[in-house]
């Protein structure tokens, strides 16, 4: 399986999903970043403020951070190669990223809140 990369701008938490103003963009992305890795996808995230060393170490990052700086994340490697820039991938996108089913990506519910209802609570 084809491993998935993604590099976030610093966040607050390591998911983004965190403090009184969530954005609802980190919020689905959380969802479906879960949703491949029970699916079996090889996905890893890396957050700039936590987690700087893994941008500094990945040659393909670094050159990107040097051309386009921090504003152009978040950004996602595919098998070590730019997939993705400036925004989060959607759960077809990393289905098909992954070699999931296009199926297993259109029949699975995508939780509309942190909480997994419509509280809107963290």
């Amino acid at each position: 399986m084809t491993k998935i990369e993604i590099f976030d701008p610093a966040l607050c938490c390591a998911s983004g999903v965190c403090g009184s103003e969530v954005d609802q963009a980190l919020v689905t992305f959380a969802a479906d970043f879960d949703w491949a890795k029970t699916q079996g996808a090889d996905i890893r995230r890396y957050n700039l403020a936590q987690e700087p060393l893994a941008f500094a170490e990945n040659a393909v990052v670094k050159g990107f951070l040097e051309r386009s700086g921090a504003e152009g994340l978040p950004l996602t490697l595919v098998g070590g190669e730019i997939a993705l820039t400036g925004r989060y991938p959607r759960r077809a996108e990393l289905a098909r990223f992954a070699g999931i089913s296009t199926f297993a990506a259109a029949s699975a519910p995508v939780q509309s809140s942190c909480c997994g209802g419509d509280t809107g609570c963290c």
